[in-house]
């Protein structure tokens, strides 16, 4: 329930505090007096664009604050999902627009996003003008009365939760079998490019090692010919350097008896003499094994030509990046041949989903059926009250297969005179016939659902003496349910307020200002007075102001 509204700095308002209470609110005013500013302030609160050329005072920030009692609105999970500090009995709703335009909405001194901010008041306040009137005709719009009427919220959350399952499976099947016609189309290609690298049977490293081997081979010559020279000087003739060391080890060691500081030396040396024989056998050893192998080199040679040539073919430079285009080869190939089976399980998993569609759409679909029954009954009376006395209507189902709401598409179609053939609303039925019809449907939703506050904005144009006597009895109903609040020029509606608003515009020397009056029970009869008979209010208007209010209490 909506309990108060702030606006500062918005249009011809300067500063604005409205509280309001339960049952049904009268806001009446004189045309141009502001009520309509009203009716933008709190657009924005539902989240709709800022209109930058409403700021009164383009060097002062624009706020519009709504504060409502949501404890009966079961809306703690949404909190919950966006991070917002939930109280049940106080909700700020929170919108500004700074100085340079850029607006900023809160819920709770949170930031949100409009889309959150939109999300949420979708839950608080339900703004119905002429212009809401158009949905009547929409085919969504009346879906939704007999989904409301039949109570298959929650049948519709789980109906919507497998539709969208089915078209991501759907999406998946043609994504799949668009990759399965174009990689059959390419796995001749693939399978020849793979077959290059099964010939080679690359392995990681392997370039190195051929380059390495090649470069051993190539030189075997030159490299047998310097070893067999380091073989000889260390230990190939008398004079070698292995020879002359250890002579000169054996003289260090006769002499150290001799000498003391050179104690040890005769060890190192002959320590020397140790390691180089150990090199002398390695050079050996390797001079043995080194042959000279052409068909080796020419084999090797081959080996590292193809590899070159297929990295070049490839547009890579090491045996690594080829062995993972090798590797994506096979998973393409894998893929493709695993297509089948992925294909035919998507078709299977499908066709379990068209069950429980089929299921779902039906129960929806008998459950509309019998809300139409229903509505149909409702709705008839209600409307033939209110001036419509030969209405006759009916709603036209027309199966549509799977779709997001179900196996249905509905059509209202009516008739406002005898013999007049059923048609649908748009073809058949004026503006204020239309508005009517609007009201008597949200009575009927009113009376079985918990909807969020009703702002009534001037819904009532067009009718007057019985008619708007019952319009208002009507909303008087509606308010026995929920908060409403209605915006009126006729008397009779106002009547039946439970609480009376008065919007007016005051001139000062700096401006035109709107305002708002919280009438009490006696200025209340005397602006119903004043509604009935114009400026001149004489006693004839003030008793039929009296009896008008006696007659809706």
């Amino acid at each position: 329930m909506l309990t108060r509204l702030y606006i500062a700095n918005y249009a011809l308002i300067d500063q604005l505090e409205i509280e309001f209470n339960d049952g049904l609110t009268i806001i009446t005013g004189e045309t141009g007096a502001g009520k309509s500013i009203i009716m933008g302030a709190l657009s924005l609160i539902l989240g709709e664009r800022a209109d930058t050329h409403a700021i009164r005072d383009r060097q002062a920030k624009t706020i519009v604050e709504a504060t409502f009692d949501i404890k009966d609105y079961r809306l703690n999970a949404f909190f919950d999902n966006n991070d917002i500090d939930y109280y049940e009995h106080e909700c700020i709703v929170r919108r500004e627009i700074g100085v340079n335009g850029r607006s900023r909405a809160f819920v709770n001194d949170t930031a949100v996003t409009v889309s959150v901010l939109r999300e949420l008041t979708s839950h608080l306040v339900d703004i119905h003008s002429q212009h809401s009137n158009m949905l009547l005709s929409r085919p969504q719009f009346q879906l939704s009365v007999l989904d409301n009427i039949a109570g298959n919220a929650s049948m519709l959350k789980t109906y919507s939760a497998r539709y969208s399952h089915y078209k991501a499976l759907q999406s998946m099947l043609r994504s799949q079998q668009e990759s399965y016609n174009k990689g059959k189309a390419e796995m001749d290609y693939l399978r020849f490019q793979l077959n290059q690298f099964d010939e080679l049977k690359l392995h990681k490293g392997e370039e190195d090692e051929l380059e390495e081997l090649q470069k051993k081979l190539s030189n075997v010559t030159d490299s047998k010919e310097a070893l067999w020279k380091v073989e000889t000087a260390l230990d190939g003739e008398e004079n070698s350097i292995i020879s002359q060391l250890s002579t000169l080890s054996q003289v260090l060691a006769d002499t150290e008896n001799n000498l003391s500081e050179i104690a040890g030396l005769s060890d190192r040396m002959q320590s020397a003499v140790i390691e180089l024989k150990d090199i002398a056998h390695s050079v050996m050893s390797v001079n043995d094994d080194l042959s000279d192998d052409p068909e080796q080199l020419e084999q090797v040679t081959q080996r590292l030509d193809a590899i070159y040539s297929l990295e070049r073919k490839h547009n890579v430079k090491s045996v690594d990046e080829l062995l993972d285009i090798e590797a994506r080869y096979r998973r393409q190939i894998e893929e493709i041949d695993n297509s089948d089976e992925r294909i035919g399980q998507l078709k299977h998993d499908i066709e379990v989903q068209e069950k429980e569609l089929a299921s779902l759409s039906h129960q929806l679909s008998t459950r509309r059926k019998q809300a139409a029954s229903d509505f149909v009954c409702q709705l008839l009376p209600l409307a033939q009250g209110l001036g419509m006395k030969n209405l006759k209507f009916d709603v036209k189902f027309i199966p549509v297969g799977y779709g997001p709401s179900g196996c249905d598409a509905v059509e209202f179609l009516f008739a406002f005179n005898k013999n007049q053939d059923l048609l649908p609303v748009q073809e058949t039925a004026s503006g204020g016939e239309i508005s009517r019809l609007m009201l008597s449907i949200k009575t009927i939703i009113a009376r079985i659902m918990n909807l969020p506050t009703i702002i009534f904005d001037e819904v009532d144009t067009g009718v007057s003496g019985d008619i708007a006597s019952r319009i208002g009895d009507m909303m008087g109903d509606i308010a026995k349910h929920i908060q409403v609040i209605a915006i009126t020029h006729l008397p009779q509606v106002a009547a039946h307020g439970r609480h009376h608003m008065k919007v007016f515009k005051t001139d000062a020397a700096d401006g035109t200002y709107t305002s708002v009056q919280v009438l009490n029970r006696e200025e209340h009869v005397l602006e119903i007075a004043r509604m009935l008979s114009g400026k001149d209010v004489n006693q004839a208007a003030i008793d039929n102001a009296k009896s008008l209010v006696a007659m809706s209490e």
